[in-house]
């Protein structure tokens, strides 16, 4: 398994990306339950990528706010 952690923005904008092979490691089968646990089940769900102004959000239907689903139908012109 490739688990791959990135992180962006901060007060200097100093970004970081790790990737994990889990295929190297003599603790993959931790490594793999926690990245498990941490992904929620979608089935069927929708994915939404918002961006305003140069400023990205990477969405699961299923744990959308109200003011997101609100701005989604609103320029979709259709119910989310």
């Amino acid at each position: 398994m490739l688990i791959t952690v990135s992180r962006s923005g901060g007060f200097a904008g100093v970004g970081k990306v790790r990737k994990i092979d889990t295929s190297v490691r003599q603790d993959a089968a931790a490594w793999e339950d926690l990245a498990r646990r941490v992904m929620p089940p979608v089935a069927d769900g929708f994915h939404y990528r918002i961006t305003v102004d140069g400023q990205e959000l990477v969405l699961e239907e299923m744990g959308l706010t109200g003011d997101q689903r609100e701005l989604i139908r609103a320029v979709l012109g259709e119910m989310a």
